[in-house]
């Protein structure tokens, strides 16, 4: 398992877990310090909402700055990225408990996850790294579903907080270079929760 990425074209897509950001920006830079080609992917409430932990220009700015290249943040964009062979791997970080469940279920009404169908198309592997206060609760069952959908991986993740947020999961974002690595080589990091 190598986690050398030079040459390897990594989509890097981002959904609404505002206060992770900041630990996704570091691990993007970390992805391009290693060699990767990143292709930025936002859903549409990312790249038009503003929030305590950015503007929605901040952060788009960010993204394109660390990636090299302009934001892809609307579905008819979304979905050039399989027919052009865009991506090697997609990771959606971070990933909240309504992007995999409509994963999961199949819907396709956002820019991330149209990008996710469209790299799936070829048989590609999905990194998810999940952020999202119900994961053990109405969620649970969606993230299931995905631990069990061939492509899927996930960046282990942990209870980050089990006497305020006692349903909450939000992944090891430090992890996520090795869970790619892992990915790449049709391997899932273990323990995927702990």
């Amino acid at each position: 398992m190598s986690d050398d990425f030079k040459g390897k074209r990594i989509g890097f897509a981002m959904t609404g877990s505002f206060c992770s950001f900041e630990r996704c920006f570091r691990q993007a830079e970390i992805l391009r310090e290693k060699g990767a080609e990143l292709v930025p992917v936002m859903s549409e409430n990312v790249s038009e909402i503003s929030t305590r932990f950015g503007s929605n220009e901040e952060n788009l700015k960010r993204l394109e700055d660390i990636c090299g290249r302009p934001v892809i943040s609307d579905i008819a964009e979304a979905e050039h990225i399989g027919p052009e062979n865009m991506t090697d791997i997609m990771l959606v970080a971070p990933c909240t408990s309504n992007t995999a469940a409509k994963l999961a279920c199949g819907i396709t009404d956002t820019a991330v996850t149209m990008a996710v169908k469209s790299h799936l198309r070829s048989g590609k592997p999905v990194v998810l790294a999940i952020a999202s206060n119900d994961s053990l609760l109405g969620s649970a069952k969606n993230i299931g579903e995905l631990f069990n959908r061939k492509n899927y991986y996930f960046v282990p993740m942990l209870q980050d907080d089990i006497l305020r947020k006692p349903a909450s999961l939000v992944a090891q974002f430090e992890l996520i270079p090795e869970a790619v690595a892992a990915a790449f080589d049709g391997i899932q990091l273990r323990p995927i929760i702990n």
